[in-house]
């Protein structure tokens, strides 16, 4: 029984049985027998055209004019006139196409089942000293987890024992292994291909960040673009007009098998099915190579970026800066009292600069004891602390106008460490200047390699954003090929940053963590999360790249260009169809079956289109190979 209700229930069932009534046919009528080939080819016709009728019947009742109405029209007028060969070559034709259709088409939305089918089913969890083997949805947060070499991570998780290496690429894109230790992040569905790893369950189910991509997936696929949008009130007016012109010709010329041919060719499968698969198609490839892009909407949006806006620290740098140089000015003050001094003020920071200096600090041996009694961070200028009843500033030159103390003799210093790139922080107490301490955080190795690929991609503009001096960004803008720099921004001068270039008419991204450049992200056309592992990020950003990796931004733009691209192929192919087919019905010479095969051919070749963006493009593959293997020896 289970064996039957698979086979009726497969999609080639009813193209097959329809073919080999066809075939009975042709033999009955080579052998003589007329009337049981016309009732067999009739047969044919029924066995295809039934579920296109009930479709096209359950889409009347919910006021759609569907493809299936033409198509059914067409098939029983070919009957009651006599051309049971038109109606069965038509309806098999459509039932064969299809098939096809809904075969490639799963294929399309193969990266979304891809990713379900990593989820695994059990987890292996340490309950009062014992391994025990349970479903997945039954582990509780908190609890330990064990994984082998070769088993699939169950839970989101914190590695608390073992150590050993992952395949994270279902959620990365990464083909590298990772190592992990104690204390390292790992994400449900990834591989263990190496070692031991005790992990306590920090998400589980619905919450790991695997769910949260599949769900991203699941809705971006079915976002509608705004050409999708438009083509789709362009068929709800064009099928019926398709009908009163086949109604018309019919009456005019008397013809009635003219009117179902047109009926046939004026079918714009092609057409309604042209953007949603190349959509699906584009959305799938960049979840394969760690790009969640929300929708088809943000997918055209991005294929017409023009800038592309980057904050300098953490996405340009490496987002760990180091402290360079400590210069004391103050008569009888030295190296070592400047950056205590420093240090003690900074201890109540929890700026990136300040990690920098207390680490330099306790590098050097200097003792940092306690907080200071008051600390009040000035937003893109430093840090004002009272340390022992001394009033200490921290920061640049207009920090210590504000402040009014005199910084003119921190001025060469200020210049020259900006000019090397470096982030000079002046130091005052009591409003004397003691000195000055510089930072300087390393810019990243694909950085440059990021530029210059955005410029191939065909963006026109690359712009920091940052509140780090112009000097400072200055030097490292020329390092990487940045066009231009807009430095000593706070928060709200990014957003307005961003509003000014979308005056200036660019399409603009911005590239932030999702959390501390929102505003920016917000206003701008596509806001770019980077190593987007939380579920803010997933949720809030128009496209999340799950490693943080510059890379992957002129890579989404790619796909994006190269999606869109496809789409207006392929509603090129379309239209294309329909004339030609009209032509040719007009000078004559194109039959109703004829037509259905046409239209077939013209929606697999749209279908088979798209399908080409499941592919990573040849140079891409050949570039990241290239510039892999350029890390590494960097590295060595």
């Amino acid at each position: 029984m289970t064996t039957v209700s698979t086979w009726t229930r497969n999609r080639w069932t009813v193209p097959g049985v329809s073919g080999l009534l066809v075939l009975a046919s042709f033999v009955a009528q080579r052998f003589g027998g007329a009337t049981v080939g016309d009732v067999l080819m009739v047969a044919a016709a029924v066995v295809a055209g039934a579920p296109v009728v009930v479709k096209a019947v359950r889409a009347a009742l919910v006021r759609v004019v569907s493809i299936d109405l033409l198509v059914s029209v067409a098939a029983i007028g070919a009957v009651l006139v006599g051309n049971y060969w038109e109606a069965a070559a038509v309806t098999f034709l459509f039932a064969v196409g299809h098939a096809l259709e809904t075969a490639t088409l799963d294929r399309t939305r193969s990266a979304l089942a891809e990713l379900v089918a990593l989820a695994p089913d059990v987890a292996v969890v340490l309950r009062d000293g014992e391994q025990e083997e349970v479903p997945t949805r039954d582990v509780r947060t908190g609890e330990t987890v064990l994984v082998k070499n070769g088993a699939k991570v169950p839970v989101d998780g914190v590695v608390v024992g073992g150590s050993g290496a992952l395949d994270e690429a279902s959620i990365t894109g990464e083909s590298m292994p990772v190592e992990k230790a104690d204390g390292d992040q790992v994400f449900a569905g990834t591989v263990a291909v190496s070692g031991f790893l005790q992990v306590r369950a920090t998400g589980v189910g619905s919450d790991t960040t695997l769910a949260r991509i599949i769900h991203r997936v699941e809705e971006a696929q079915d976002a509608k673009a705004r050409t999708q949008a438009f083509m789709d009130r362009f068929a709800a007016w064009y099928t019926p007009g398709t009908i009163v012109l086949a109604v018309v010709v019919g009456l005019l010329t008397g013809d009635v098998v003219l009117a179902l041919t047109l009926l046939v060719i004026g079918c714009p499968g092609a057409l309604v099915i042209s953007i949603p698969v190349s959509i699906v198609a584009g959305i799938g490839r960049g979840a394969r190579d760690g790009v969640l892009i929300k929708g088809g909407e943000h997918l055209e949006t991005s294929a017409r970026i023009s800038a592309v806006a980057l904050d300098k620290t953490g996405t340009l740098t490496e987002g760990r800066p180091s402290l360079t140089d400590v210069v004391a000015l103050a008569p009888g003050v030295t190296q070592d009292e400047v950056l205590a001094v420093a240090a003690r003020a900074e201890a109540g920071s929890e700026h990136p600069l300040a990690r920098a200096v207390l680490d330099a600090a306790r590098r050097a041996g200097l003792a940092v004891p306690g907080l200071p009694s008051s600390t009040e961070p000035v937003p893109g200028k430093g840090i004002v602390a009272t340390v022992d009843g001394a009033r200490i500033v921290v920061g640049n030159l207009a920090l210590l106008a504000a402040e009014g103390v005199d910084g003119a003799a921190a001025h060469l210093v200020v210049d020259e460490l900006a000019a090397a790139g470096r982030t000079p922080m002046v130091v005052a107490r009591d409003g004397v200047v003691l000195g000055v301490v510089g930072v300087a955080d390393r810019v990243r190795a694909d950085a440059a390699e990021m530029v210059r690929r955005l410029h191939t991609a065909g963006v026109r503009n690359v712009v920091m954003l940052t509140g780090d001096q112009q000097r400072v960004a200055d030097a490292v803008a020329a390092q990487v090929g940045i066009n231009e720099v807009r430095a000593g921004l706070l928060p709200e001068g990014k957003l307005e940053a961003v509003a000014a270039l979308q005056r200036d008419g660019y399409v603009v991204a911005m590239v932030g963590d999702g959390v501390n450049d929102a505003p920016a992200l917000a206003t701008a056309d596509v806001g770019i999360a980077m190593g987007a592992g939380t579920g803010v990020a997933l949720e809030t950003a128009d496209i999340a790249l799950m490693r943080d990796d510059l890379l992957m931004i002129p890579q989404a733009v790619s796909l994006a260009r190269r999606t869109v691209r496809t789409m207006r192929q392929n509603i090129v192919v379309a239209l294309v169809t329909v004339a030609t087919l009209l032509a040719g019905v007009l000078v004559g010479g194109v039959t109703m079956a004829v037509g259905m095969l046409v239209h077939e051919a013209s929606v697999l070749i749209v279908i088979a289109n798209a399908v080409r963006l499941l592919r990573r493009p040849r140079e891409a593959r050949a570039a990241r190979l290239t510039h892999v293997k350029d890390l590494a020896d960097a590295r060595s």
